[in-house]
């Protein structure tokens, strides 16, 4: 995906690209295209069109879209990360959708939402968290290397379209009054974490 920049007009840019290459292409291809115009076109990109977005924290933004971010919420709630997320930062947040935690193995969303995994999933969530504002808008063509809230590093890159270890950044670039999300596909995992280790007996 092309790098947008931080106007309405370029999301409505995007969302009317989205939608007529889901128009020109194949149907899978299409599948694809219409999912990805469909997060340009919910409240995040309401909130663009009349700048309240400048004003709302990341959460307060993904709440407005339960369509896409229903499961994240409830995550970031389960976590105890509200307050966190809800302060001034800034922060940039790589937000998986709802599909991206539908993909998780069977049984490992709804172990990582139980008390007793409460440590797991703050690990996981705050894997997906940058401390500052970091934009996709603002690297040249290349990768880098950014140290989470939880420690380890990720790989954001711009070099074949926009990308965070490797997987597609569907939607980058949202401005939020106390940072930066950029909505992803999939739930990253830190290496230390025992995903299947979760649902055992």
């Amino acid at each position: 995906m092309r790098v947008m920049r931080r106007t309405a007009i370029a999301v409505v840019s995007v969302a009317a690209a989205l939608t007529l290459s889901a128009c020109s292409s194949s149907s899978d291809q299409a599948t694809t295209a219409e999912s990805s115009a469909a997060l340009s076109k919910g409240s995040i990109e309401d909130a663009y069109e009349t700048e309240a977005i400048f004003s709302e924290t990341i959460v307060d933004l993904a709440s407005k879209d339960p369509a896409n971010f229903s499961t994240l919420v409830a995550a970031i709630n389960a976590a105890g990360l509200v307050e966190t997320l809800n302060g001034e930062g800034p922060f940039t947040v790589f937000a998986p959708t709802n599909a991206a935690f539908a993909e998780l193995p069977a049984g490992v969303l709804d172990a990582l939402l139980l008390p007793e995994n409460k440590d797991a999933l703050v690990k996981i969530l705050t894997y997906h968290v940058v401390p500052g504002t970091v934009l996709a808008a603002d690297i040249a063509d290349g990768d880098v290397v950014i140290e989470t809230v939880e420690g380890q590093n990720v790989l954001f890159s711009t070099s074949n379209g926009v990308t965070v270890n490797g997987f597609d950044v569907l939607f980058e670039d949202v401005i939020a009054g106390n940072g930066v999300i950029h909505v992803i596909n999939v739930v990253l995992v830190p290496a230390d974490v025992d995903i299947p280790a979760l649902t055992m007996p």
